[in-house]
């Protein structure tokens, strides 16, 4: 009794030091948060100047890596794991649609930092957000008319996403219409296109709008220990994203057809049976639609059963066996938990995100600087198109200005997750490789790699930046493929 007594003792004992321990290290980083936004809610800051410097660093970083990638494209020699699997035609036409698509993305870099440096030069976002108040004074009767800082959130970001919308369109035109046509891929028509884009402007604000108001009543609701609500809230999103969009919204863009019985269907059952893989539904995805480009993937939480999706351009082009191990390969993601582990990596981001805008949010100086001011306006400030004065901190300013304040730590954060991607692909393809699909898979990537004309050389930076999978000339070797006609 004695024992057990002590036992209780030291336990509880160990149980409120480590409750201590928490309260005090909460509390200091709490403290630490309150010194820091004390010190940058200083008038001094040149917050317009930071963040257009900021922007264009970060354009220039970027630009560099493609630089870099575009001197590789120049290479007349297949990586050495390819040279029996590509012909020199692909090769070529390879090489010069990514060169195409390097130049088209620094024009669209270049593009968009234009728009950014003119949005801050002539106080864009005040008179967007005005603008926004205005129209709703037009379209809705006096007392709907948006007043609270939520409300008027919500139109300044409609109007923002319809004004984007519209300066985007020449580029997504040029993208559709004029790259991917010159190579071939591009099935859209110009009616489809239009289509597309409207039905996107009209479910961002059905389903954007009410997350969005969610979203904005928590800061206004927990103003100073919105933590873990925010982090709750975004968690709940994205369970119901992963949970409906697949079975409500892809199908209003695309049509998904059930599998037909046939050898693929028994094989891809037989393979989820043996693996005890949730396995629901099977749907073959009119992809050629839009494009020629080929794809596979499964969608469901990872505790839920799943529905594989099959591009028709992959089951018409593929064999049984290729699509099959294609499949052993996605079922390796969910095997290893990836999805678990990257779901709790974003949500730990999300924390550490949310952790640092606290120290932010309520900084005056940051938005005076860009024309948001608390309080009512009062004399010629009345009718000022630059000048924004809300009863709160408009939140969602506040969150677009930490954006791009933290776009160098989110450039880090990027080489991290496409690590962590690279190496949750090489582990999906040890999982295939060990049910002896080693082959099957080899050629389902290469014959991918021709179909799509994806990249045959990379510059190793610019892969580490942008690419969430490892080129094919590194996954071949690392899966131990020898080439038949190497062999032979």
């Amino acid at each position: 009794m004695k024992t057990v007594k002590l036992a209780t003792t030291w336990t509880s004992f160990l149980y409120n030091t480590s409750r201590q321990t928490i309260t005090t290290k909460c509390a200091a980083a709490m403290s630490l948060f309150e010194s820091l936004q004390s010190r940058l809610d200083n008038p001094g800051i040149p917050w317009k100047g930071i963040i257009a410097g900021i922007s264009v660093a970060q354009f220039a970083f970027e630009t560099y890596l493609t630089y870099r990638q575009y001197r590789v494209l120049k290479s007349k020699k297949l990586p050495a794991a390819l040279e029996n699997e590509i012909d020199n035609e692909t090769f070529v036409k390879s090489t010069a649609y990514s060169r195409a698509k390097a130049k088209f993305s620094v024009f669209s870099d270049a593009f968009n930092l234009v728009q950014k440096l003119a949005a801050i030069k002539f106080d864009v976002m005040p008179r967007m957000w005005n603008f926004g108040v205005r129209l709703s004074q037009l379209i809705l009767p006096t007392r709907w008319a948006a007043v609270s800082s939520v409300a008027q959130s919500l139109w300044f970001l409609s109007v923002i996403s319809n004004f984007s919308t519209v300066i985007d369109l020449p580029l997504s035109y040029y993208q559709h219409f004029v790259l991917e046509e010159k190579f071939g891929f591009n099935k859209l028509t110009r009616h489809l296109w239009i289509v597309d884009a409207l039905k996107g402007l009209a479910l961002g604000h059905a389903i954007g709008g009410p997350i969005l108001y969610g979203f904005l009543k928590i800061f206004e609701k927990f103003e100073t220990n919105f933590l873990w609500y925010i982090c709750g809230f975004i968690f709940l999103v994205q369970i119901l994203v992963i949970t409906l969009v697949p079975v409500f919204i892809m199908p209003l863009f695309n049509k998904f057809t059930p599998l037909e019985d046939s050898p693929l269907k028994k094989s891809i059952h037989d393979l989820a049976f043996k693996l005890g893989f949730p396995l629901d539904k099977i749907f073959v995805v009119d992809g050629s639609r839009r494009s020629s480009h080929s794809n596979a993937y499964f969608t469901g939480l990872p505790f839920t059963s799943k529905r594989i999706v099959l591009y028709d351009t992959l089951v018409n082009e593929s064999s049984v066996e290729e699509i099959t191990a294609v499949l052993a390969h996605e079922i390796g993601h969910w095997q290893k938990n990836h999805i678990v582990n990257m779901v709790v990596l974003s949500q730990v981001h999300t924390f550490a995100l949310f952790s640092l805008f606290s120290a932010v949010y309520r900084n005056l100086s940051l938005y005076n600087s860009f024309g948001f001011f608390l309080g009512v306006p009062t004399g010629d400030l009345l009718t000022s198109s630059t000048q924004v004065f809300t009863p709160d901190f408009p939140i969602m300013i506040g969150l677009q200005l930490f954006n791009d304040l933290l776009a160098p730590m989110e450039c880090v954060m990027q080489f991290l997750l496409s690590l962590i991607s690279r190496m949750h692909e090489y582990q999906a393809d040890a999982f295939a490789k060990g049910l002896g699909y080693t082959q099957y898979l080899a050629q389902a990537l290469i014959n991918l790699q021709i179909k799509n004309l994806s990249t045959m050389n990379v510059d190793p930076l610019y892969s580490a930046y942008h690419y969430s999978h490892p080129t094919l000339a590194e996954r071949l070797t690392t899966l131990g493929f020898v080439s038949r006609k190497k062999a032979e």
